[in-house]
């Protein structure tokens, strides 16, 4: 019989992390965010989809174009040339029978709009006829304060004849007790 011989014992490596353990033993390197600070990102990418580079040129369509122009069309999409964030096109859907009008208008809103960018964004305007549903701003009243106007000002302000101004004063005395007391300047 012949004898095989010994093959030579492996030498013993050092076992390597696994990268869970790489994972665990690698500092954070971001601060925890709060949820309010990704919203504007998340409604930005599905605007971005659908062809807008902005999502406040629909929400303040009405204080770019104003009251009369918003009433009549809104914006559809910007589309931008490949590659590049200037000289796109603007889809505007506008009401029936208003086109004409919107047509002689078109160099305004165009500059309105590249104003509202800042930079040379739209470069020309597509229009396509549809319903346009007017938007009105939504208009919440503000938030009453907790707490009563402090007994020794609201004496002094009874005295006041003009209802305007001591309703100005009333709120103002009503800020002041709610606060922590005068705002830090500086």
């Amino acid at each position: 019989m012949t004898e095989r011989p010994e093959t030579p014992k492996k030498m013993a490596t050092p076992k390597t992390k696994s990268r869970k353990e790489q994972a665990q033993d690698r500092p954070r390197i971001g601060a925890p965010r709060r949820i309010a600070d990704l919203m504007p990102a998340i409604g930005a990418a599905a605007f971005r989809k659908f062809g807008f580079v902005q999502s406040s040129i629909v929400t303040r369509w009405a204080e770019i174009v104003g009251a009369h122009y918003a009433g009549i069309s809104e914006p559809e999409s910007i589309r931008f040339p490949a590659g590049k964030k200037a000289g796109g096109t603007l889809q505007l859907t506008v009401m029936s029978g208003h086109a004409p009008m919107i047509q002689h208008v078109l160099p305004d809103i165009i500059d309105r709009v590249n104003r509202f960018f800042g930079y040379a964004a739209v470069a020309k305007v597509a229009m396509r006829q549809g319903m346009v549903q007017p938007r009105q701003p939504e208009r919440r009243p503000p938030p009453r304060n907790l707490k009563p106007i402090p007994v020794e000002l609201g004496d002094s302000l009874r005295d006041i004849g003009d209802p305007e101004l001591r309703a100005v004063l009333e709120s103002l005395a009503q800020g002041l007790a709610n606060s922590g007391g005068l705002p830090k300047i500086g």
